[in-house]
């Protein structure tokens, strides 16, 4: 079981990858170099170095501070070991994801994740190695392992990294089933349960301008029920048409990798080391022509440099730019103080902070 569970992981490496090369979206990628290698490196340390090291560490640790719970999980049902290991991994990846959208420096170690600017099913693995090395459902698959619980955990494995390879792979299965009626109750609960590819290309959407990526939102990994219980669900049905970050920045694959140890020499990159977030909020409104039906996305971290509207800055903050549409053409007062209650538009709560 301990082998088994490798190979097929990799098979559906393999089968999905098959399905990308046959559709012909292996030819058609415009992947640069540094993206292949930067997405194969991380397969390859991941599964062959990282995970094993560090499940290797809890067991040593294990054994030697707590022999006595070694076989512990063996009197129990394999499978009641199975459910509780699967839904304890994916609450603690779905939470460790959402913080890493909110705290700036986990946020560098992820945001190589989102910097892909197409779909496929390597960038599952596209992260920085720290980023692995501190994820607290890869040191739980540890403890179940030296508890006992290795089936339930190879079983596991299997499962869920063919829900996450199927989620961010270009062969998209529930695109085509989306057009057939008679699918829609049977794909409302699928949806509801686990990841679709529907649902987390929205999370690699590049912004929520286009009505269907929410980059903030749709955290989860295999399980839907996260996002619904949080409310950071968003079903859309649809994907979008381009994908990764506001800002591309031209970052070594061995920066992106490897950082914090390897910076990127792109001094407009956040991996850089001179690159800094200032805040350009200021105590007076700004005065911004609108025009009707359009959508915009209006800064509320204050972080922005294109203000008063976002450009991707919020990225490792607590706070989510605010999507609106114009009601009518003309020009506007929109808040830049962050302070306003009636977001995007000022209410005088710069008064308050001049005073």
């Amino acid at each position: 079981m301990n082998t088994l569970d490798s190979y097929l992981v990799v098979g559906i490496l393999v089968f999905f990858g098959l399905l990308e090369t046959f559709s012909g979206y292996l030819k058609n990628s415009k992947r640069a170099k540094a993206d292949w290698i930067e997405e194969i490196t991380g397969f390859i340390a991941l599964s062959t170095i990282i995970k094993p090291l560090m499940v290797y560490l809890v067991i040593i640790i294990g054994q030697n501070s707590f022999p006595s719970f070694a076989t512990y999980l063996q009197s129990y049902s394999l499978w009641m070991v199975f459910v509780v290991y699967l839904f304890v991994d994916d609450f603690m990846q779905y939470c460790y994801h959402r913080f890493a959208h909110r705290n700036a420096f986990l946020w560098k170690l992820h945001r190589t994740h989102h910097q892909a600017e197409e779909m496929g099913f390597f960038v599952s693995y596209r992260n920085a190695a720290l980023y692995y090395l501190i994820m607290p459902n890869i040191w739980w698959m540890g403890v179940i392992t030296f508890l006992g619980g290795g089936k339930a955990v190879a079983i596991g494995l299997v499962l869920k990294q063919f829900i996450i390879i199927s989620s961010h792979s270009r062969v998209s299965w529930d695109k085509p089933l989306y057009k057939i009626k008679g699918l829609a109750p049977l794909l409302a609960i699928i949806e509801k349960i686990i990841i679709t590819p529907a649902f987390h290309h929205a999370h690699h959407g590049k912004s929520k301008l286009d009505g269907i990526s929410d980059p903030n939102g749709n955290f989860g990994n295999m399980f839907s029920i996260w996002d619904q219980l949080f409310g950071t669900a968003l079903y859309t049905h649809q994907f979008p048409t381009e994908y990764g970050l506001p800002k591309p920045t031209k970052d070594s694959w061995t920066s992106a990798y490897l950082y914090p140890f390897v910076k990127s020499s792109d001094q407009t990159s956040e991996l850089s080391s001179a690159f800094k977030k200032e805040q350009s909020s200021t105590a007076q409104p700004i005065s911004i022509q609108l025009v009707k039906g359009k959508k915009y996305l209006w800064c509320k971290c204050g972080l922005s440099k294109t203000q008063p509207f976002c450009d991707g800055n919020h990225h490792g903050t607590a706070f989510k730019p605010v999507l609106f549409e114009a009601q009518k053409t003309g020009t506007v007062q929109l808040c830049n103080c962050k302070h306003t209650a009636k977001a995007p538009f000022c209410d005088n709560s710069h008064k308050n902070l001049i005073s």
